[in-house]
């Protein structure tokens, strides 16, 4: 595991972004084609803003990302078929993309995306931290147990928060009960991790995936502690709680 800490998100975001067109580079020379997964949100932004000005070869890209919605229309604005087509597709072109569909027939259209996403490892893995420590929509307490790709998941009531106070809802009852994710133990099996948490809001969930004595379903981004190949991105506000000792030690490590 390894640790960053930059001044604020546009810095950060540009390093997570360098970091990210390193990977996919690698990927492409080593196996002819990246296979990138996306996380969405506000704390994504200024990662997304430097990485569509980058130059690699985006023409040998597959994307696939994490979560939607059940129910949700690719035109809503919370949508994050509309956020990855807005900010990611439209700019650099890859050269494929599967979304997370949770309209229709949901089982099916897992059915189809398990397969896409398992015909070979995922190459690098953009995976946010939520205010209360979900990867995905892998809301506490996480099922660390199932082995499925996609699982469909109530929201629980911190992360509906979350969702609003981002400004994707106007009202906590606006925000859907349930969302498709893909499930932890897929997003473990990713050969790089990298996790773009900026903001003050982030701060507790930090300070929780560092500093937890153990790894937890409670805490379910602690399971990335276990990633050989973790790389963590922190502004000065989400790093506001945690231990600096302790971060330079994991750094070292």
């Amino acid at each position: 595991m390894k640790v960053y800490i930059d001044a604020n998100a546009k810095f950060m975001g540009k390093r997570a972004a360098e970091e990210t067109v390193k990977q996919i580079k690698e990927a492409v020379e080593k196996r002819g084609e990246c296979r990138l997964l996306l996380s969405t949100g506000a704390s994504q932004f200024e990662m997304f803003d430097a990485l569509a000005t980058m130059d690699a070869p985006w023409n040998q890209v597959v994307m696939f990302h994490l979560d939607e919605y059940v129910g949700m229309p690719a035109t809503h604005n919370a949508s994050f078929r509309k956020y990855l087509t807005e900010r990611f597709i439209d700019k650099v072109h890859p050269k494929a993309y599967f979304f997370v569909n949770g309209e229709d027939d949901v089982e099916e259209n897992l059915r189809q995306l398990t397969k896409e996403v398992r015909r070979a490892p995922i190459d690098v893995a953009l995976i946010g931290i939520g205010e209360n420590g979900h990867i995905a929509f892998n809301d506490p307490p996480a099922d660390f147990d199932t082995e499925e790709a996609y699982m469909v998941v109530e929201l629980e009531e911190r992360c509906k928060k979350q969702q609003m106070g981002e400004g994707w809802f106007a009202t906590i009852d606006d925000v859907p009960d349930r969302a498709i994710t893909m499930t932890v133990n897929q997003i473990m099996k990713s050969r790089v991790i990298l996790s773009v948490v900026p903001g003050k809001r982030k701060a507790e969930a930090i300070k929780m995936t560092i500093e937890a004595a153990e790894i937890t379903n409670q805490v379910p981004a602690t399971r990335l502690r276990e990633h050989p190949d973790w790389i963590l991105y922190l502004d000065e506000d989400s790093a506001s709680m945690v231990d600096r000792t302790k971060l330079e030690q994991i750094h070292n490590h």
